[in-house]
């Protein structure tokens, strides 16, 4: 008994963490007369930070549960990241909280849905990654809906909350037909049994169709603009970044290892979706004049691209999916930092306003700026590299006219991006934005974030040490 509860200890150290803070909150919030925001939000930032340190320490690898969970250095590896994301967002949104009257429930949703991000990653059977997807969810479509005086804040959470459970129903559909035809939830049973039943072909559309509605694959993105538009600005940087992330660290395996019978067939419908989805994206943000509808669009794109990597079916593939998600976390949050603390301090988000932003502010305009560079792939930052190491597992196939539509998306991204760029470093405004105090918190984060940008491209070490925890075909 005393050796479960070591293991159980050691290997959830991640999860434990995480509700221990929620434990704080939950007490803080009921067990005091309320606290000034500005102590209340740097005691969360600090307990965050210590989170994500402590997520450096190693940790044993091992499964518990009847091998439901499963730890892994990757995997601890994946669970950090998601922390630093989360600080990011976290320390982006600090001018937004200080005008909010329910910072506690604010961080006591967003942690819970983090732990069930983190309990996904570390599923190693499909009834574990059902319960840690709803948890992760149901949160999510509250904190859609935080602004609660703006109307587009509530349609956007009534449209994430149909689309979600939609998608979850198709989930639990494939599942029971997956335990029908092979007796087990269990990726390794599952594994073991799968071949080219067409039953269990269907069952595997209907999770795979699950997946697409979470990571807004094409034809399952509808809800994506509408959602992120609605939402407030560290709230879509979530949905961007930390959700998706979590979503991808769980399709990589489950198509590399539960479902690697069905190579063929799933390789086929990446070939598809992955087109169908950087063509949508580019296009449709070829048009946004809203700065989070562009970034929603983009972001669809960046999926598109991110399919392209893991149809390489190949130990590259897996290793370029968490560098190139890596690479996102510093690009798009830098992106949307910018955005972020605009909104929050002038409430313009629209391209038009942000006309002459380096007269104003130089700072946030060259951080947008290099941001953007990083999502369009221009070197040298890190951008660049995330997508090389995506189109060349891409390209293990030998499939190279998927490579050239890839490359091509590219450029036509490179429009709306250098576009924005050119708004904000050239144009002249006849009212521009004032010029702009940031607080500590998110300007240490944008630094962070150009920091992360550059780094993570030119320390080539850090894609050999994600490529040594990854596994392949």
């Amino acid at each position: 008994m005393q050796t479960m509860l070591n293991q159980i200890f050691t290997l959830m150290r991640a999860e434990w963490m995480l509700t221990l803070i929620i434990f704080i909150l939950l007490f803080i919030k009921v067990g005091s007369n309320g606290w000034k925001k500005e102590p209340l939000l740097n005691l969360i930032m600090l307990l965050l930070l210590v989170n994500f340190l402590a997520g450096f320490f190693s940790c044993p690898n091992g499964s518990l549960f009847g091998d439901m969970y499963r730890s892994s250095a990757l995997t601890n590896l994946e669970k950090n990241m998601l922390n630093g994301g989360t600080l990011i967002i976290s320390m982006l949104a600090y001018p937004w909280l200080q005008h909010q009257e329910h910072v506690e429930e604010f961080f006591l949703l967003l942690l819970s849905t983090l732990l069930g991000m983190f309990f996904m990653i570390s599923s190693y059977n499909l009834l574990m990654f059902y319960l840690g997807l709803e948890l992760s969810t149901i949160p999510l479509a509250a904190l859609a809906n935080f602004d609660l005086a703006k109307r587009k804040s509530s349609e956007a959470a009534f449209k994430f909350i149909i689309s979600s459970a939609f998608s979850s129903g198709l989930l639990l559909f494939g599942i029971s037909l997956v335990y029908g035809i092979t007796g087990s939830l269990g990726f390794g049973d599952i594994a073991q049994h799968a071949d080219s039943n067409p039953l269990l072909l269907f069952a595997f559309i209907l999770l795979f169709a699950g997946f697409g509605f979470k990571i807004s694959v094409v034809p399952f993105h509808l809800w994506t603009a509408d959602v992120y538009e609605g939402s407030p600005v560290a709230i879509t940087a979530y949905l961007s970044v930390i959700s998706k992330g979590a979503i991808f660290f769980v399709l990589v395996p489950v198509l590399y290892t539960v479902f690697k019978p069905l190579a063929e067939t799933w390789y086929r419908m990446l070939l598809l979706l992955s087109i169908l989805t950087m063509l949508t994206g580019n296009l449709f943000a070829l048009r946004q004049q809203n700065m989070k509808r562009l970034l929603a669009f983009s972001s669809i794109a960046q999926v598109g691209f991110i399919l392209v990597g893991i149809s390489g079916s190949s130990k590259m593939g897996s290793a370029s999916v968490v560098y190139f998600i890596l690479i996102y976390i510093f690009s798009n949050l830098g992106a949307f930092g910018v955005v972020a603390v605009i909104s929050a301090l002038t409430g313009k988000e629209n391209l038009g306003d942000y006309k002459g932003l380096y007269h104003s502010n130089p700072a946030l305009a060259w951080m947008l700026a290099i941001s953007l560079f990083s999502l369009a792939g221009i070197p040298p930052v890190a951008g660049f590299f995330g997508k090389f190491f995506l189109l060349m597992a891409g390209a293990g196939k030998g499939n190279y006219g998927l490579i050239i539509i890839a490359a091509l998306n590219m450029i036509v991204s490179l429009y709306y991006y250098l576009n924005v760029v050119r708004v904000i470093l050239m144009d002249k405004n006849d009212e521009p934005l004032a010029k702009l105090n940031l607080a500590l918190w998110p300007r240490l984060a944008l630094w962070v974030c150009m920091a992360g940008m550059i780094i993570t491209g030119l320390a080539g070490s850090i894609y050999d040490y994600i490529y040594s925890l990854s596994t392949g075909f």
